[in-house]
């Protein structure tokens, strides 16, 4: 593409210096032969007005000037002359086939009341320089002229080689555009529309690299992270087709269509997580609500809850990923440390901990701590939040670092 640019580019300044130079020559031809010309008319012009002056003076004229002969009579005219100058015309110019050539004008002369009119023949052909000058320097013009062409080719040719060069350069690293690293133009800089144009590509391919990037998160978590609940809900189910179920299996059940669904949620929500907008959130509010929510579906006991949080706790984040990374960390924790579980929720140093009992002796659950990590990590990421976890057999802390607004 490139490349057809480059010749097309080369072509047309090619095309144009061509025609400048060729309009420029015949414009110069023109120039001279009018120029040749009105030499000649103004010689004859000069010579009608001496011989009209004589013959008012003296009653006769001859011609004074060597190359201007002086006719009283058509007639007297040579053949040449009549055959392509007619007796009425005012003036002619006339080619020969033997290499004369000829200006003829008409001079009407008022003499003492009678008119005459006589014809001034002239022989310019010794006045004739532009031919003489093609004949005696023509090589050398048609040489200068065809250097000139050359070098205005070399110039177009250099121009657009320099033109296009940037558009090459920024096809060259398009084409070199991997999914692994970011899109890197060198003509981005540019204040001109090239630079417009590498600087729109790269933001559409890395928006594009984003998607891709989202796309294959979203099934590889689809995969890993529906993977346990659906075991469970499918062993489950063998049994009730044995046997009814039992009340502890049915909340197993129960929990993992929960499970489920708060995973789909936030699938979906860091699916669709692009340049999410930043706002000022209030963290405590988002907190007291994330546990009343608790407090009405399990069941908890309030009693065991700990809150030491200062009374205002802006941060700077997105509202519904907030809930969705406080529901599943505060859910997370009061599936494994179970309903008797306490609770407590600290901050300090710009850190949010959530700290919760696992009593000793529980039968392992499995829902996903472990697996729910990654996507709990990719939640605060996407805010550009930080998560750690530090598990342990008697209890299980979680620290969100939230972005303090200003």
């Amino acid at each position: 593409m490139a490349t057809t640019i480059r010749r097309s580019l080369f072509a047309a300044l090619a095309g144009f210096a061509v025609l400048l130079c060729l309009c420029y020559t015949g414009l110069a031809v023109v120039i001279s032969y009018v120029t040749e010309d009105m030499l000649v008319q103004r010689l004859l012009a000069r010579e009608a007005a001496l011989i009209t002056t004589r013959v008012r003076r003296q009653g006769a004229a001859a011609s004074g000037n060597d190359l201007i002969m002086l006719y009283r009579d058509y007639g007297a005219l040579p053949a040449p002359v009549r055959q392509q100058f007619l007796s009425s015309a005012p003036r002619a110019e006339v080619f020969t086939g033997t290499g004369q050539h000829y200006h003829v004008m008409a001079l009407d002369i008022d003499n003492a009341g009678k008119p005459m009119r006589w014809y001034l023949l002239a022989d310019v052909a010794p006045l004739l320089v532009v031919s003489r000058l093609v004949r005696e320097v023509g090589g050398v013009l048609v040489a200068v002229a065809l250097a000139l062409v050359g070098l205005a080719l070399l110039l177009a040719w250099l121009l657009a080689r320099r033109l296009v060069l940037p558009l090459q350069k920024l096809a060259q690293e398009a084409r070199a555009l991997t999914p692994e690293y970011p899109p890197q133009f060198s003509a981005r800089g540019r204040p001109d529309e090239i630079g417009f144009l590498a600087r729109r590509l790269e933001t559409t391919f890395t928006e594009l690299q984003t998607a891709l990037q989202r796309e294959q998160a979203f099934a590889r978590d689809v995969s890993h992270e529906l993977r346990t609940p659906l075991t469970l809900m499918r062993n489950t189910l063998l049994l009730a087709a044995a046997r009814p179920l039992q009340p502890l299996e049915q909340a197993q059940l129960q929990e993992g269509v929960d499970d489920m669904s708060n995973t789909v949620e936030l699938l979906f929500s860091l699916a669709r997580a692009e340049r999410i907008a930043q706002e000022t959130v209030e963290l405590r509010r988002c907190i007291e609500q994330c546990l009343l929510r608790l407090l009405e579906e399990h069941g908890w006991d309030a009693s065991l809850l700990v809150l030491d949080l200062p009374e205002r706790l802006p941060v700077q984040g997105h509202r519904q990923l907030i809930n969705l990374l406080l529901n599943n960390c505060l859910g997370n924790a009061l599936f494994h440390g179970g309903p008797a579980c306490q609770l407590r929720i600290a901050f300090g140093q710009c850190c949010v901990a959530i700290h919760n009992t696992v009593p000793a002796g529980q039968t392992v659950r499995v829902q996903g701590f472990s697996h729910g990590q990654l996507l709990l990590a990719r939640l605060a990421q996407v805010m550009q939040w930080d998560i750690r976890f530090y598990p342990g057999t008697a209890n299980y802390r979680v620290e969100i670092v939230p972005i303090m607004a200003t």
